[in-house]
């Protein structure tokens, strides 16, 4: 069974308290996410969430299935899940397999849109659960995710939230990516343009690891990615893992988008954080692995393969779906970085409640660094004490 802990619909909470960055270590007692009021992260500012969610693929024997490649465009796309593991009930609450194409983008023949050069298309048959032959494996299983260069396509494999209305969350993932290269495996947040081909209105926090790279590089990008060659310094983000890792062994990759920013870790190391063009608004989730023979994924030489390989994934997160919302006090504060126990939070107090202050009007003050007006905004648009909304662009306003 999928090992998946839910809480009730909650949301956002914002504060902050100077906390050291750490890796999973026990502090405090183990508790259930039903006596969870919101999550504090161990970040170097930390930051409080609504909801937690833990998805655990290392002890899955019964869906093992490792299928054969189909060599055809349009039995990819109608191709069936691969086990009953992704027709269960705790992964199609959250995910959703995709089966889309490029082909209508690589009939615009537009490379300011897209410079694919190679037909692409997402497959259930590409996402499975796989057994696990590591020497002294933690697991017996994991969670794969590949793309295969067919001779004349690219098949790949994408999972996204069924939800879009995430806004500011901490991901996380132990993973690593495997195989040739001209491939892209990615965690990322991503909210579409206002039109297909408005792509700098796109909203979008990446983390990717490209095969054509040095086996230590990872890439960190906060999309659009700029508006001119000077502003890629600002937005994007090629970093050497640390202590000489590859992205081929297993690394704990955690990122974290909070008000204003983008931050990453490895490993429970702080890594990187972008300000410049951080997502504002509610957004999915979602992981892949890809090519299109493009500029950013290079061409994978015909009949090879690579993989994004995962154990486990876990999230706090906020979300702006109906009834998700909450605002007001968290009197039961927890923690998934200061827990014995994977997947299960600890119980940091539950005697002293975090309080929003109502604002006038009786919506909850938005904390410092939050949004608080824009054209398409409709939340509360007052400042918590100590900060000023302040404007950044005609869509978004924060308080500083």
């Amino acid at each position: 069974m999928l090992t998946l802990s839910a809480t009730r619909p909650l949301a956002l909470l914002a504060a902050a308290a100077i906390l050291a960055v750490d890796v999973v270590h026990g502090a405090y007692p183990l508790t259930t996410d039903s006596n969870c009021g919101c999550y504090r992260t161990n970040a170097t500012t930390s930051n409080y969430f609504a909801h937690h969610q833990f998805f655990d693929f290392r002890s899955l024997s019964q869906y093992v299935n490792v299928p054969k490649p189909i060599d055809s465009f349009d039995q990819n796309a109608q191709a069936p899940p691969t086990s009953s593991f992704f027709t269960s009930s705790p992964w199609t609450n959250t995910w959703s397999i995709q089966n889309w194409n490029n082909t209508a983008l690589l009939g615009l023949n537009n490379s300011d849109v897209n410079d694919a050069t190679v037909k692409m298309v997402n497959t259930p048959n590409n996402i499975y659960i796989e057994r696990s032959t590591d020497p002294n494996a933690n697991g017996q299983t994991y969670l794969t995710m590949r793309t295969i260069r067919h001779p004349t396509f690219q098949s790949a494999s994408e999972i996204e939230s069924s939800s879009q209305g995430y806004q500011f969350l901490s991901v996380r993932m132990y993973a690593r990516t495997k195989g040739a290269a001209g491939a892209v495996t990615a965690m990322f947040t991503y909210r579409p343009p206002p039109t297909p081909l408005n792509i700098s209105g796109v909203q979008e926090a990446d983390l990717e690891i490209r095969t054509r790279d040095p086996p230590t590089y990872v890439q960190y990008t906060n999309q659009p990615s700029w508006n001119s060659t000077a502003d890629i310094p600002q937005a994007t983000r090629n970093v050497t893992l640390p202590g000489g890792r590859r992205w081929s062994d297993w690394a704990y990759y955690r990122m974290d988008w909070t008000p204003g920013s983008t931050s990453w870790y490895v490993n429970g190391v702080f890594h990187s954080t972008i300000t410049f063009q951080a997502p504002r608004d509610p957004a999915q989730v979602m992981f892949n692995a890809w090519s299109d023979g493009g500029s950013w994924s290079g061409d994978m030489p015909i009949n090879n393969e690579a993989s994004m390989q995962i154990q486990w994934i876990e999230m706090v997160y906020n979300n702006t779906d109906p009834g998700a919302i909450k605002t007001g006090k968290c009197v039961n504060i927890c923690t998934i970085d200061e827990t014995t126990k994977l997947g299960q939070p600890a119980l940091i107090t539950g005697g002293t409640p975090v309080v929003t202050p109502p604002a006038p009007g009786g919506c909850a003050a938005v904390a410092k660094y939050g949004q608080c007006a824009g054209k398409t905004y409709t939340g509360c648009k007052t400042c918590a004490a100590g900060s000023t909304c302040r404007y950044q662009n005609d869509y978004y306003s924060q308080c500083l």
